[in-house]
């Protein structure tokens, strides 16, 4: 199978268009063209998961972060990113990230996270806006079932726990073929009228160039007529974050000793206990303390994340118990979370979640 042809599945749920300004996701390195029967995932690149996939005669990797984040003006191995380059080109071994463009979405990071600690009724944390755009096109009556399949099915129509929603209306349409034109009705030179269905719909920004393609394929007319709008409604399906409730209230002390072992975490760091029952649970995958005021204002009980510094730990002010797992620890869900989505959306390929432990930082 071409690398291309898995990308798009990637890029279908987790598009390079959500990654944050700071960010270096997509293909790394390696030709899209490549053919690949297997893929390697991991957390972190390292010189010791590119041998594995040498040693495995595996092609393409698959990680969470990005190996490369600035820019790069030598290569010439003085340091690990370039020597994983060198050896990854040396060995025809495409890389690809998907870091922040994965975290906001569902199944993602957060979103995992949420699921693997059991809570239900999950949702994301922190909504994006402006990133929804109404589709409206006009379709010839015969036409309409063909053409609304086809967007609803390259994304569009998705809202919070339903898919392929649309509305139409009836109408007629007018227009008049001019020299040049091929009409699929009508005659050139003569106003035609047509009975169409207006056919609108949502559609996340990130999805909008593979809907038009699907719309403009399945349309019967030489020139489509549609629109465009944008819109001001969040997108419940991308954010960062995600929030949850527990199954049954549980005494705090006892929630985090399930985190701890739950996750296999080394250590956990937390705030001031409050003697409260846990029921509500705001998580949040690698760095995600800029979350803290969203998960209090929806009344979480508790807030897991990671890299929370000192003075962070004074800021939840008695109103919620804020939970640092450690960054690895928060996003190695990525592993077992993608490789279930790539099994769920590809056949007659196998993806393999590396062995090697990328953690760089280590407990004693």
């Amino acid at each position: 199978m071409q690398i291309r042809k898995i990308i798009q599945i990637i890029e279908k749920n987790s598009s390079p268009r959500l990654q944050e300004s700071y960010d270096n996701t997509g293909l790394l390195t390696g030709n899209p063209d490549q053919e690949s029967s297997e893929a390697l995932l991991c957390v972190d690149i390292s010189e010791e998961v590119i041998n594995e996939a040498i040693k495995l005669k595996i092609n393409f990797i698959i990680s969470h972060h990005p190996f490369i984040f600035g820019g790069i003006k030598k290569v010439n191995g003085k340091n690990e990113t370039e020597r994983i380059l060198i050896k990854a080109i040396k060995n025809d071994i495409a890389i690809y990230a998907l870091h922040t463009s994965y975290d906001q979405t569902i199944p993602g990071i957060s979103y995992a996270l949420a699921k693997h600690l059991g809570l239900t009724d999950i949702r994301i944390l922190d909504p994006r806006p402006d990133n929804l755009k109404k589709l409206v096109s006009f379709v010839p009556l015969k036409s309409a079932e063909k053409v609304r399949e086809a967007i609803l099915t390259a994304g569009a129509g998705h809202i919070g726990n339903y898919d392929f929603c649309s509305f139409q209306t009836e109408g007629t349409g007018t227009f008049r073929a001019l020299d040049g034109s091929h009409p699929y009705v009508g005659k050139k030179g003569n106003i035609h009228h047509e009975p169409e269905l207006r056919i609108e719909t949502i559609v996340p920004e990130f999805l909008l160039k593979n809907v038009i393609e699907a719309l403009l394929q399945a349309h019967p007319y030489e020139e489509v007529a549609y629109d465009i709008y944008p819109l001001e409604n969040l997108n419940k399906q991308i954010g960062f974050g995600a929030i949850g409730k527990l199954s049954k209230e549980t005494k705090e002390i006892e929630f985090l000793t399930f985190v701890k072992e739950k996750l296999q975490c080394k250590s956990i760091r937390h705030s001031k206990l409050l003697n409260k029952k846990i029921s509500k649970v705001a998580v949040c995958g690698g760095s995600g303390i800029f979350l803290l005021q969203k998960a209090i204002a929806q009344k979480a009980d508790v807030f897991i994340t990671a890299d929370i510094k000192y003075h962070q730990f004074q800021e939840p002010d008695n109103k919620i118990v804020i939970v640092d797992i450690g960054h690895y620890e928060s996003e190695k869900i990525f592993l077992p979370s993608l490789k279930e989505y790539l099994n769920k959306n590809l056949t007659n390929f196998a993806v393999r979640i590396s062995k090697m432990n990328t953690n760089p930082v280590n407990y004693l």
